[in-house]
């Protein structure tokens, strides 16, 4: 068994470095030469816009994550070794995120970049379901639905976005669009569940 609260501490610790290792990419590229007046400066700044969606798709993407995992609750403060292992697959796939972020803003246009980068949010998604039914004496209460509802779409849409990836990789991203209406799925399911 280990102190729940330490793998919690462990993860907070790596959201905060994956999140801010994201803009370390946000830069101007050196082949681009010091900007020599303002027109050059907007022009390098303009360039950099690529990079800006998977940037900010990935932020809220760890965002979410991370406010949706805190509010998951256990009335149990230990974990069995299960749990510990998956959290900790969990935690690579959150350290990856910056390099597959990377990747993707360089390489908007090609399919296995946007694919790399779906997988690893997909996989993310997968590993984040998977440890919330090992997490024990769980509080099954509406952030508990929200948390599964919201990792189901996210896996969806990651699916999707791999899918399309081979057919228009350059806007196949936008299918994470779908993550947007995570929680009117969330709030449709539990009005489903209500009246049955």
């Amino acid at each position: 068994m280990y102190p729940r609260n330490r793998l919690e501490a462990l993860t907070d610790g790596i959201f905060a470095v994956a999140m801010t290792l994201l803009v370390l990419d946000l830069r101007i590229p050196d082949d681009a030469g010091r900007p020599t007046d303002e027109a050059s400066l907007v022009r390098a700044l303009l360039a950099l816009a690529p990079k800006f969606l998977p940037y900010l798709l990935t932020f809220y993407v760890l965002g979410i994550s991370w406010l949706s995992l805190i509010k998951v609750k256990s009335r149990s403060e230990m974990v069995g070794s299960a749990y510990a292992k998956w959290c900790l697959l969990y935690l690579l796939l959150v350290t990856l995120l910056p390099f597959s972020t990377l990747v993707m803003g360089r390489f908007t246009a090609y399919a296995a970049a946007t694919a790399i980068y779906a997988a690893n949010i997909g996989l993310s998604a997968g590993v984040g379901y998977r440890l919330m039914s090992l997490l024990p004496a769980p509080v099954k209460d509406e952030h508990w639905l929200d948390r599964r509802v919201s990792l189901v779409v996210l896996l969806v849409s990651c699916l999707l976005t791999i899918a399309l990836s081979f057919l228009i990789p350059a806007q196949a991203l936008w299918a994470l669009a779908l993550n947007l209406g995570a929680g009117t799925a969330a709030r449709w399911y539990r009005r489903l569940e209500t009246r049955s």
